[in-house]
């Protein structure tokens, strides 16, 4: 594995504090936790529960640092369930010896089905266990995604396990270890890498009250939407294809914290508004946990929405 140039830690770092809405003189330090993190120190264990792997997916799509950087650099990943090589009795070897050492960072992707714990197991244990383990001995705990952090499709209204996201099943198991939320379907890379190297240097970032790294979801995304002056003007699109707000055609920006129409997606390519989609709402608390979640609903007065 080749190291990183010192000139080449200080350019990720610089991008890291900006995304970050730090200084610049917090980019010695930003590479410091870099630096950190790239000794392998602490490690990160990261575990699923009920889920899609689609934040783990997402982690794959990062840019600068890219997914090779972070995964063989920056990251010292103890165990991944969809990345890591090793399988059977190895794998469930290395989660436990990670566990018995602790101060790892403990990554948990997905729901816990807190109501039927046979319907997520790993090495024939149920998850839940293995996550109320592990927490127990993580220096903090990262809840990545929409169903880590509040619930998401697995809890969605009807599901047969009692579904429930990673703080609330902490709570439950009387666990007060530090825990980050980072929302979305899926998480956006920044906030992982960002969150990490943050928690590593600075401490834990300035939460919500939800758990969420205000630096990230402290503003609705129809405050940085780019059709709010359409808003605005009451110049409403009628169609996915028009030009105008989308508000009429069921966006939940108004509803939804995330940076996602200023961070944009896959290499800074393009955002759901920015295509002429409406925000589905992803990254909010409410986020198809009711069977009458509007992904896409119609407002009086369009002529083309869907149901």
């Amino acid at each position: 594995m080749s190291k990183l140039s010192r000139r080449e830690f200080l350019s990720i770092s610089t991008k890291l504090c900006a995304m970050m809405g730090l200084g610049a003189g917090a980019v010695p330090q930003m590479a410091e936790a870099l630096g950190q993190l790239t000794a392998g120190n602490p490690p990160v264990l990261w575990l699923q529960g009920l889920s899609c792997s689609g934040c783990s997916v997402s982690l794959l799509n990062s840019d600068d640092p890219g997914p090779a950087e972070i995964l063989t650099k920056f990251i010292s990943l103890a165990f991944h369930s969809t990345l890591s090589t090793a399988t059977g009795h190895t794998a469930m070897e290395i989660v436990q010896e990670t566990t018995q050492r602790g101060g790892f960072f403990l990554v948990v992707e997905g729901a816990i089905p807190a109501g039927m714990s046979e319907a997520c197991l790993m090495g024939h244990e149920p998850v839940s266990a293995l996550v109320s383990r592990a927490a127990r001995k993580a220096q903090a705990v990262i809840a990545i995604g929409s169903c880590a952090t509040f619930g998401g499709i697995p809890a969605a209204d009807n599901n047969p396990t009692g579904a429930v996201s990673v703080p609330e099943f902490l709570k439950s198991e009387g666990i007060a270890v530090p825990t980050i939320s980072l929302p979305g379907c899926p998480c956006h890379p920044d906030w992982f890498v960002g969150t990490l190297a943050h928690v590593l240097k600075f401490g834990l970032p300035e939460l919500d009250d939800q758990g969420r790294p205000k630096v990230f979801f402290g503003k609705i995304v129809h405050e940085q939407c780019p059709r709010f002056t359409d808003y605005e003007r009451e110049k409403f699109a009628k169609t996915f294809a028009q030009d105008g707000c989308l508000f009429k055609l069921g966006c939940l920006g108004p509803n939804t914290h995330a940076d996602c129409t200023l961070r944009y997606w896959n290499s800074r390519t393009n955002t759901c508004i920015k295509a002429g989609a409406p925000c589905i709402g992803c990254a909010s608390e409410s986020f198809a946990k009711k069977a009458d979640f509007p992904f896409y609903t119609k407002i009086a007065g369009t002529s083309q929405a869907k149901k």
